[in-house]
């Protein structure tokens, strides 16, 4: 059996993404590529990021996309937003299991530049599920071929980089501008500080060879893994710090002291960035910034203050967003959930690379501290507390209005869990974990201890009334 989460199938390669799930799902995504391309045998790129089980898996990949009909499309070891970028108008498979452990691994397809949506992913289950299934006959097997899209993408970015921040005469973009980047082992190795590089930008990179056992740090970039970046930053004459995840579609900002800049601070200034570029360059009317119900008020108010405005998806589903917002006539500028960013001029995808240069550029121009100056970073805190699954449903029926009677001075919405606003824009977001036994509570505020102790009362007191009538 074969489950789609919310970045695609991911797991142990012992138990859960086997060569024989990477077969089943080659195969699956073949026979959907044979049945919605009239021409034969329709292409598969098919990408894999530095862990030690990349190959054999790819190689599984390759089999059942070849066994289907359609032709696979080697494009060896790349980010997984470069595998994006080749899967332009056809499918793409990428072996990833992004900031995960070593021994775990993962598969994200994609269409035209974007992951699947639910339907394409219930319809890869149901095909691998079907035992009735079987290979096309032999002469309509797909034939292999290779490609290398990484140089093109990298100078696909650079170029968008330059378009989006022009410069007088011969002057470079980051001319001036000095970089560390923790690319941790992974993908990021192979884009950023090259593309950096064109930009014109001094650039040190750490960790720079690709190892699927990520001995420089754990692949995932959190407070806890970057202190020796945070360290090489403090220490030496550096504007910026970047760093990656294990294929390079998320991304961490560290300032010129080394400490890292609030993830939702980034995404307000790049939705600041693209609000106000949208109007002034594009003449946009109504511009749109994706995002999801855990982001910050922050972004809200740069959005705003740009005469933009701000569409709120559940978590895992920029691409749904955005859909659904251009659906309607509207113009979606730029999407974002914490550390992952969709740059829709650039492409449907989430782009970390994209990310590090935009940002650089920004940096360059107008250096971080003025970037940061206008957004307002109040206090912030997560907390989780244990709910059985039986228990989600009613206790959140209990918490939209028990929530709104402790916060009467709160506009409520209801559309992800329930979202208050208070007049001085601190908010609290408390919703069902999709995939633990939590019921998660955020919160921003100047008070957040006052608010997260009120708000984890009510929560806690739902789920013991819960509880207590079963």
């Amino acid at each position: 059996m074969v489950e789609f989460g919310t970045a695609g199938i991911r797991g142990s390669v012992a138990e859960t993404v086997t060569p024989d799930v990477a077969l089943a799902v080659g195969s699956a995504v073949g026979r959907l590529a044979v049945d919605d391309e009239p021409t034969e045998h329709p292409e598969i790129v098919i990408g894999r990021d530095g862990r030690l089980t990349g190959p054999a898996l790819a190689a599984a990949v390759e089999a059942g996309v070849a066994a289907a009909g359609a032709r696979p499309v080697r494009v060896g070891t790349v980010p997984t937003p470069t595998l994006a970028f080749a899967s332009r108008g056809r499918y793409g498979v990428m072996l990833t299991a992004s900031h995960n452990p070593p021994a775990d691994n993962g598969i994200k397809c994609f269409i035209d530049g974007e992951e699947f949506g639910d339907d394409r992913e219930a319809r890869v289950e149901s095909l691998v599920d079907d035992a009735a299934t079987s290979p096309a006959e032999f002469t309509a097997w797909g034939s292999p071929r290779r490609s290398e899209p990484l140089s093109d993408y990298r100078t696909a970015v650079t170029s968008y980089v330059r378009d989006q921040l022009p410069r007088d005469g011969e002057s470079a973009v980051c001319d001036g501008l000095r970089v560390a980047v923790d690319c941790g082992n992974g993908m990021a190795a192979l884009a950023t500080p090259q593309v950096l590089d064109s930009l014109e930008a001094t650039v040190v990179a750490l960790n720079a060879n690709v190892d699927g056992r990520f001995p420089g740090r754990p692949s995932k970039p959190t407070p806890e893994t970057l202190g020796d970046l945070q360290a090489f930053v403090a220490d030496g004459d550096f504007d910026l710090g970047i760093a990656h995840d294990g294929d390079a579609d998320r991304i961490v900002i560290l300032d010129g002291d080394g400490e890292i800049v609030h993830e939702d601070s980034v995404v307000a200034m790049l939705a600041g960035y693209y609000t106000r570029r949208s109007i002034e360059e594009h003449g946009e009317s109504d511009p749109i910034v994706v995002t999801t119900p855990n982001a910050s008020g922050r972004i809200d108010e740069q959005v705003t203050a740009a005469a933009g405005r701000v569409e709120r998806v559940r978590l895992g589903a920029l691409h749904e967003g955005i859909a659904a917002a251009e659906r309607d006539g509207g113009s979606v500028v730029f999407a974002a959930e914490p550390w992952k960013h969709i740059h829709p001029e650039f492409g449907g995808w989430i782009d970390g690379v994209v990310s590090a240069a935009l940002l650089a550029g920004l940096v360059a121009t107008d250096g971080l501290a003025d970037l940061r100056e206008p957004i307002t970073e109040r206090p912030y805190r997560k907390v989780s507390a244990d709910c059985p699954e039986s228990a989600k449903e009613p206790a959140m029926t209990t918490l939209e209005s028990s929530l709104s009677e402790a916060f009467p001075e709160a506009s409520v919405s209801l559309d992800h869990g329930v979202r208050l606003t208070l007049p001085d824009g601190s908010w609290l977001l408390v919703r069902p974990s999709g995939t633990e036994p939590y019921i998660r509570l955020y919160a921003e505020s100047e008070s957040v201890d006052e608010v997260v102790a009120t708000a984890t009362e009510r929560v806690e007191s739902a789920i013991d009334d819960i509880r207590g009538s079963a």
